[in-house]
This record gives structure tokens, sequence and C-alpha cells, in this order.
């Protein structure tokens, strides 16, 4: 009988033989999304063998692609370059130079009645 360690990982990402994170949903996501596509193209009526060469490129694709991006970005890399398009690229201050040296600064609640 095997032995199964309990809690093995707790705490880690989801991998498996490589892909982490969001890039296994991503892979099997378009492997599920091929298969559809491809019955499909079979039920209408196309021929075998178009299906089958179709099928195969799509999916050696999709493996390329999603391995690349993991390899490329990393488990937190797509949502670092999704997160980029709301940072500003630069800050404006539209501040007079002079307020950077005023020493006023409002005191906080707290300051005020301790």
């Amino acid at each position: 009988m095997k032995k199964y360690s309990i809690n093995k990982g707790i705490g880690a990402s989801v991998e498996f033989k490589g892909l982490k994170a969001q890039y296994l949903f991503y892979f099997a996501g378009g492997l599920l999304g091929n298969l559809i596509f491809i019955m499909v193209l079979y039920m209408a009526g196309l021929n075998n063998l178009i299906c089958l060469t179709l099928g195969l490129g799509l999916s050696g694709y999709l493996v390329y692609k999603v391995f690349s991006m993991n390899k490329k970005y990393g488990q937190y890399g797509l949502m670092k370059l999704q997160a980029r398009k709301y940072f500003p690229k630069y800050i404006i201050s539209r501040k007079d130079f002079r307020g950077y040296f005023n020493r006023n600064l409002k005191l906080t609640t707290y300051e005020k009645y301790s």
C-alpha cells in the first residue's frame, strides 16, 4: 500500500509539468476550446484529414505559446503586465515649488490630542 504525505505544498501555487498558476488554466481552456472547435468542424462535414491536421496544428501552437509565456513571464508576470496599463507613465504635480519647503504641515487628530 502506498503512503501519501498529507498537506504537502500548502500555500504553494498549482503546478503541473512546469506550468504554474494561471497558465495551467489557459492551457486546459485552450485544449477544451480546440476540441470543441474541431468537433463542430467535423460535424459540419469537413474532411477528416483537414480536421485532424487543424486540430494537431492548433494544439501544437497552444502548447508552444503557453509554455513560452510561462517561461517568459513567470508565475505573476501576466498580472504585472496587465497592471502596467493602469500605472501612470509619469506623475504631474502642479504644486508651486515653494510649497515643498513649507513646514506648516497639518497635524493629524492623534497628534492634536496627545
